[in-house]
């Protein structure tokens, strides 16, 4: 874990995140006592084999590791555990406000109920101060649609644990977002807010069916948009955030290098990106780190960084007031100007 003394003005500026999974975000030494609770694992020996284990041949290799790792995740007190670790994890990054998604639906084959799940999550958050973090059902679009409207109905009796969107991620490319039309006409009378992981294993047809057939409020990636130039041009006249992760791209195939990465050109066309680390603890990979890359390879300026940041508190789902103090807080901070 790192220091509280943080070497990089990456690092100590205030940040937010709107698309972070708690599953992914498990820092390795938390992982790593879950593995040995249960037996240990004969693929990883140590945790430098487990850092090893998170390398990536493709989008459907991270998946399979994805369903590996949360085979740790077996009694509520896990979650509870986890979720303390990763938010003292992202407090120490000076994140001060996250909406992290997490997957209840992975876990119905070992008894636990989603609602305790929520309940864990939010038991394990509450311990640590100076970081709020509000929740994001994945319902998970490989999911029967019967079965994701249960999980949706039972989310929704434990709303008030912080709990303010649904968001559906997992195989993109075989399940289309049309089939969860009527569970996300469902979760807007139910007062949640929408996202949808599209553009990621998928292409440009994927982003257009989360923003016809679902109406969502934001897009989770939206990388393969530049495969249709009127979509482009729909995202920057409509200003549908886009919860971009460029690092994660790279890890998962979606993106040859960090250097053919579209965001760039998405921000100087006028879409409403945000900068997001999607599964840090399987991509090895920080919001510093993803804010120096803009620095460092897309040439962005530091005021520019600044303007991805608070883009992030406007496109999240906050209320007004509680953005407009979060935007001042973090404008008046000292480590906001410093270099």
């Amino acid at each position: 874990m790192k220091s509280k003394l943080l070497d990089s003005w990456y690092d100590r500026i205030p940040k937010v995140e709107l698309h972070l999974h708690l599953e992914g975000a498990i820092p390795l030494d938390a992982l790593w006592t879950l593995i040995q609770k249960y037996g240990g694992d004969s693929s990883v020996q140590n945790i430098n084999a487990l850092q090893d284990k998170f390398q990536f041949r493709d989008f459907s290799h991270f998946l399979e590791n994805w369903a590996w790792k949360n085979s740790f995740l077996r009694e509520y007190e896990d979650f509870t555990f986890i979720s303390e670790a990763i938010a003292k994890d992202l407090s120490n990054q000076n994140l001060k406000y996250v909406e992290a998604f997490f997957s209840p639906v992975d876990f119905e084959m070992s008894g636990l109920h989603p609602s305790r799940i929520a309940e864990s999550i939010r038991t394990g958050l509450s311990k640590v101060s100076g970081i709020e973090v509000s929740l994001i059902v994945d319902l998970v679009r490989d999911t029967k649609i019967k079965k994701a409207e249960n999980f949706l109905d039972q989310i929704y009796e434990v709303k008030e644990l912080g709990i303010i969107g649904i968001g559906i991620g997992g195989a993109e490319h075989d399940f289309p977002p049309s089939r969860f039309k009527d569970i996300y006409q469902k979760a807007r009378h139910y007062d949640f807010r929408t996202t949808a992981h599209a553009g990621e294993a998928a292409g440009a047809d994927s982003i257009w069916g989360a923003i016809r057939k679902l109406k969502v409020d934001r897009i989770g990636h939206g990388t393969r948009a530049f495969e249709d130039e009127s979509l482009l041009d729909y995202l920057a006249e409509h200003q549908i955030p886009l919860e971009m992760c460029p690092i994660s791209n790279v890890c998962t195939g979606v993106i040859q290098n960090i250097e053919s990465h579209p965001i760039k050109e998405f921000i100087n066309r006028g879409l409403a990106v945000t900068v997001n680390t999607d599964d840090p603890k399987m991509f090895n990979n920080s919001l510093a780190e993803e804010y120096m890359n803009l620095e460092k390879i897309f040439e962005l300026s530091r005021k520019e960084i600044q303007r991805l940041i608070l883009q992030g508190i406007k496109s999240s789902w906050q209320s007004e007031n509680k953005k407009n103090k979060l935007i001042n807080n973090f404008q008046n901070n000292p480590n906001w100007i410093q270099d």
